[in-house]
């Protein structure tokens, strides 16, 4: 909070040039002997920054300072510009204004040149509001509770010590201390609702090596499968896959050998595939794909 009052002071300076110990306390809402320390440490800090007494007196910049941009060199000027724009998505009020004012100082307009909408395709929902939530929870150590589904569609209500929101291939998690099943536990954002930040406070308790990797690793049992897909899945491979997990073949098919978690979820995103792949091994998921293929046509066949 220091930091930034420190650098809207010298930024007021500079386009103000003259101004009062008292309107810099009303604006900052602190003592008056809380805005001469900041002018000192300023002043040791080598910014020419002073106070003269009298009619017409205050606090002034010297007439010929200008702040000095050749510390950081035109790529790390937008470094610092691009870093502080994908901050927004965290809707945080004082993100944009230091963006603004930083953009001034550069004398660089500001360019918008990412956007994060949480919402999927075609939804009215909009993500964003429920992750400027998490966010919040987490920085103010905050307990929260919310309805998850999980992966079967079982659904449940969970209470959580929120930790960290992170973004793996195309989803975004959140990590954090499920006080339900008393572990740490990773949740898909997607599959949560009705967020709410409760009362209580937390002390964080992470632990070392913690990460979605581990648990998932430790919840599932992975086995190497071997697909052939047809050219017109080619729009999911390379979304889906390392690129080093896939062969081109001569008829413009696709060999893919992956690892992948041997579960329900295995059967069910092969068959989302429709007629466009083939499991060629392991055997026994080629046989669950036949029996659950029969068992759909015997469905039809009703």
């Amino acid at each position: 909070m220091q930091m930034n009052r420190l650098f809207e002071i010298v930024y007021i300076l500079l386009n103000k040039k003259t101004t009062t110990a008292k309107e810099l306390a009303e604006r900052f809402e602190v003592s008056v002997r809380t805005i001469y320390r900041d002018i000192d440490m300023l002043s040791s800090a080598g910014i020419p920054v002073y106070a003269s007494q009298g009619k017409g007196g205050g606090i002034s910049l010297l007439d010929d300072y200008v702040l000095n941009k050749s510390l950081l060199s035109e790529e790390e000027q937008n470094e610092i510009l691009f870093a502080l724009q994908s901050l927004t998505v965290t809707q945080n009020p004082e993100t944009d204004k230091v963006l603004s004012k930083l953009s001034s100082l550069f004398n660089k307009s500001k360019t918008n040149w990412i956007e994060v909408d949480l919402s999927p395709w075609g939804s009215d929902k909009n993500k964003t509001c429920e992750f400027t939530i998490l966010k919040n929870a987490i920085l103010n150590h905050q307990i929260i509770e919310f309805t998850y589904f999980n992966s079967s569609g079982e659904k449940s209500t969970r209470t959580v010590e929120p930790l960290k929101l992170i973004f793996k291939v195309h989803a975004w998690y959140l990590q954090g201390f499920c006080l339900i099943k008393n572990e740490y536990r990773t949740f898909k954002i997607s599959r949560m609702s009705h967020v709410e930040i409760m009362q209580e406070f937390f002390v964080d308790r992470m632990s070392e090596g913690f990460s979605v990797d581990n648990k998932e690793q430790n919840y599932q049992k992975w086995i190497n499968v071997q697909l052939q897909i047809a050219p017109q899945g080619a729009y999911r491979i390379f979304d889906e896959f390392d690129e080093n997990e896939i062969t081109k073949n001569q008829d413009g098919s696709f060999m893919v050998v992956t690892s992948l978690p041997e579960n329900e979820w295995l059967l069910h995103y092969i068959l989302s595939f429709g007629t466009d792949i083939e499991v060629l091994a392991p055997q026994n998921i080629r046989e669950m794909v036949q029996d659950k293929l029969e068992e759909i046509i015997w469905k039809y066949k009703k």
